[in-house]
C-alpha cells in the first residue's frame, strides 16, 4: 500500500548495481517514512555465496552509525532479508530490519540524534565480497514527514514549540508530544505522528530559542498555555487532547492529566509515579516536590557507564509522598508502558504502583503494556537501538537497558499501539470548527 505524503519513485532508481552485475534492492522504494520498513533483497551473485551486507548513517552530531552482517546466497544467487537468516555479524537470524536497529556508534556512548524533521536520515546500504570489496550499493531517505504535512515553529506567548499539521481539511486528533527533558526540542515522534494523521504540538522546556539554557523547578501553566493553544487550531478535531511522554516527561503527563482540564488520552511511556528531579508548580504555588536521588545508589560499570536504576528516592515513603502525583483525580483514558529491562529506574515497579492506586480507587480509565527485553528509550521504530548515552538529568554516560533484537521489536508493536490507542480516544466531531489563537 502506497503511504500517503511519500512520492514512491521507479524501482530501477531504488537499486543500484556495479558492472559485475550485482544487484542491490529496496523495495517497494528507497524512499520511504522513517518508521516504515523496507525489504532488502540482492541478486546476481554466485550460488551459494557468502558475502557481508552493511548499514552506515552519519546522525546531526556527526556520529557514524554502522552495522553488518553476513549472508549466504541461494541457489540462484539472491539473497532476501526478510526471508534469509543472518549468519554472523551485529545479529542473526531472520531479521529484516536488523540492520537498522542493530547499527551502533563509532564512539561509546552515544545516542543517535535525529530530532530536525527538515531533512531525512539517510542510510547507505552495502553489499561486501567476504574479503571486502564492495559489490553494489544503495541510498536509503528515510523522511519524518510525509508530503503534504505542514511544520510552523511556534513561538507565542510562553510556548516555544513547533506545531504538526497532516494534509486536508481535518478535523485531526489533537495530540502535545512532551520530550521536554535533556534539552532542546525534539521533532522526530511528532513529525511521524502528523504524517499518521495526527494534529501534534511539540513543546521544549528549556535549552531551546530563547529558553533558559537550565531549570530548576517546572510550571504546570506552560503545559496549560500549550494544551489551550493545541485546542484552539482550526484543524483540532477531538473534545480533548492527546499527550504522549517518555522518561521524566511521564510524571509530567501524568500531573496534567491530574490537575488541568481538557486532557483526553495519555501515553506513559517509561517514566516515574512521582514527581521526579524539580519541584511542580502551578499559579505560582508549589503542588508536588520533587523526588530525588541517591548517588551512593549508583552502580558504575567497566565502559564508564553509571547503573542508576535503583538510585530513586522511594515515592511511598511517608517522607516523599508529597511527590506522588495524584492520578486518580484524572478522568481521561491512560496507556501505561513499561521495559521490563529499564536501566534508568524501574518504571515496570512505577506503573506496577500506578496501576495499583487506580484499581484502589475504583477505576477502569487505563491499559498497560510491558516489554521483557526492552530499554528506557522506546521510540518509533527502525532507529538504531541505543544501550547507553549521556543523562540529561544526572549529567553522566549511564546505561539505558534492553537487549537489542527485544527493544526493535517493542518499538514496532507499540507505535502500532500508540497510533491505535490515540485513534480510539481521541473522537473528533467534523462539524466542529475552532479559530487559530
Amino acid at each position: 500500500m502506497r503511504t500517503p505524503g511519500i512520492q514512491l519513485i521507479p524501482l530501477h532508481e531504488a537499486e543500484a548495481q556495479m558492472s559485475n552485475q550485482v544487484r542491490l534492492r529496496l523495495l517497494p522504494s528507497a524512499r520511504c517514512l522513517f518508521d516504515e520498513p523496507v525489504q532488502v533483497k540482492v541478486a546476481g551473485l554466485r550460488s551459494k555465496q557468502v558475502v557481508t551486507m552493511r548499514a552506515r548513517s552519519t546522525d546531526e552530531k556527526g556520529v557514524v552509525f554502522s552495522s553488518s552482517a553476513s549472508y549466504r546466497a541461494d541457489g540462484s544467487g539472491e539473497i532476501d532479508l526478510s526471508r534469509d537468516a543472518s549468519l554472523s555479524g551485529n545479529y542473526v537470524g531472520v531479521e529484516p530490519m536488523g540492520l537498522l536497529w542493530s547499527m551502533r556508534p563509532n564512539v561509546l556512548h552515544k545516542r543517535f540524534h535525529k530530532t530536525n524533521s527538515l531533512n531525512p536520515h539517510v542510510v547507505n546500504f552495502s553489499v561486501h565480497e567476504e574479503e571486502g570489496g564492495m559489490l553494489a550499493e544503495v541510498k536509503n531517505e528515510r523522511f519524518l514527514m510525509g508530503d503534504g504535512v505542514s511544520r510552523v515553529p511556534v513561538k507565542q506567548g510562553n510556548i516555544r514549540g513547533v506545531l504538526f499539521t497532516p494534509p486536508g481539511e481535518g478535523p485531526f486528533p489533537a495530540v502535545l508530544d512532551l520530550y521536554t527533558f535533556g534539552g532542546g526540542l525534539s521533532e522526530k515522534r511528532a513529525a511521524l505522528l502528523a504524517s499518521r494523521g495526527f494534529l501534534v504540538l511539540t513543546v521544549a522546556l528549556y535549552g531551546h530559542d530563547d529558553l533558559p539554557k537550565n531549570i530548576k523547578e517546572v510550571h504546570l501553566d506552560y503545559f496549560e498555555e500549550s494544551i489551550k493553544f493545541l485546542k484552539n487550531q482550526d484543524k483540532a478535531g477531538s473534545n480533548g487532547v492527546g499527550v504522549i511522554s517518555l522518561s521524566k516527561s511521564g510524571d509530567l503527563a501524568l500531573s496534567i492529566a491530574s490537575y488541568l482540564p481538557g486532557v483526553q488520552a495519555v501515553i506513559w511511556i517509561n517514566g516515574c509515579s512521582a514527581n521526579v528531579a524539580f519541584p511542580l508548580y502551578y499559579k505560582n504555588k508549589q503542588i508536588l516536590s520533587a523526588l530525588k536521588f541517591d548517588m551512593n545508589k549508583v552502580m558504575s560499570t567497566e565502559s564508564g557507564a553509571l547503573i542508576t536504576k535503583y538510585s530513586m528516592h522511594d515515592p511511598l515513603k511517608e517522607e516523599n509522598k508529597a511527590s506522588l502525583v495524584p492520578i486518580e483525580r484524572a478522568s481521561g483514558r491512560f496507556l501505561f508502558v513499561a521495559s521490563e529491562d529499564d536501566l534508568n529506574w524501574d518504571s515496570k515497579a512505577y506503573m506496577d504502583e500506578i496501576v495499583g492506586r487506580l484499581k484502589r480507587h475504583g477505576k477502569e480509565n487505563f491499559e498497560s503494556v510491558s516489554y521483557p527485553g526492552a530499554g528506557h528509550y522506546l521510540e518509533p521504530p527502525f532507529g538504531p537501538y541505543c544501550p547507553s548515552s549521556f543523562h540529561g538529568v544526572a549529567g553522566v554516560p549511564v546505561l539505558w537497558g534492553g537487549e537489542p533484537r527485544a527493544h526493535a521489536a517493542a518499538e514496532v508493536h507499540l507505535w502500532r499501539k500508540i497510533q491505535e490507542f490515540f485513534t480510539t480516544h481521541l473522537n473528533c466531531d467534523k462539524t466542529q470548527t475552532k479559530s487559530n489563537l
